[in-house]
């Protein structure tokens, strides 16, 4: 294992998105904080509380969430991709790096960016609600598996992609239906049938679920959603580590 070349790929990443704070931190920052303010504010005067919580309290952990899994995703997903058009990716081929160097490398500046992001959603969140945390521990494990496997999807996508529209199309055509069908700013228990069964099939509901019954101490399906992120987790570093072993669109 190449430490000083991991932790040199590492700090190179976190330095990156660093360098445009106003675009990778502010933006995303402002428009999650928006969210927060206009939900809150305009459902929250009709829809006081969802299962006995506040609604202002009830739709912090999915705006948290959101965060964290759209800038992890695309700080991986557009990082690694920059390296391929811009022709840089060969320096990482030849460099002593194997595939599970580069995937911490790109993992964990991407997990740094999405926490980030989603640790300062969750402040400007503190100064509406005030402090409001259960389960410290699976709070914790819920917020890192989540920024890990959305980096580890968005790594996956930029060795995919050949194209900025083929980058863009999982965010829009994936990620964002998901998770505003997720249940971020409702409860999928007040929907009708059919459309409450179906929803149960989004991954995305159980990881929301799982991180409101640890920071609001709801009883979720918790185990369920930490399961599937687990499950998630695995298959998608098995898949990553797999397409840089064999330089899958790497090497032309």
């Amino acid at each position: 294992m190449n430490v000083i070349g991991m932790k040199t790929l590492f700090m190179k990443e976190v330095r990156r998105f660093l360098r445009v704070p106003g675009q990778t931190v502010l933006q995303p920052l402002i428009s999650t904080s928006l969210y927060f303010v206009v939900f809150a504010y305009t459902l929250g005067g009709r829809q006081s509380e969802v299962e006995g919580v506040p609604y202002v309290h009830y739709i912090v952990p999915g705006l948290v969430f959101l965060g964290i899994a759209n800038n992890a995703f695309l700080n991986a997903s557009s990082s690694f991709f920059i390296t391929k058009i811009q022709g840089t990716l060969v320096d990482l081929l030849v460099a002593p790096l194997g595939p599970a160097e580069l995937l911490v490398g790109f993992i964990s500046g991407a997990m740094v960016r999405g926490l980030l992001v989603g640790m300062l959603t969750w402040g400007v969140a503190l100064l509406f609600t005030g402090g409001h945390l259960v389960h410290v521990g699976g709070t914790v494990l819920f917020l890192l598996l989540s920024a890990y496997v959305f980096s580890m999807l968005g790594l996956i996508a930029g060795i995919w992609a050949e194209k900025f529209e083929q980058i863009n199309f999982f965010p829009t055509f994936l990620m964002m239906p998901l998770t505003f069908l997720g249940g971020v700013f409702y409860s999928v228990r007040h929907l009708p049938e059919p459309f409450r069964t179906i929803s149960l099939f989004n991954p995305v509901v159980h990881m929301v679920e799982g991180l409101r019954a640890g920071m609001l101490g709801l009883p979720q399906t918790s185990m369920l959603g930490l399961g599937l992120l687990i499950f998630l987790a695995l298959g998608s570093t098995a898949t990553a580590w797999q397409l840089l072993r064999v330089g899958y669109k790497l090497k032309s």
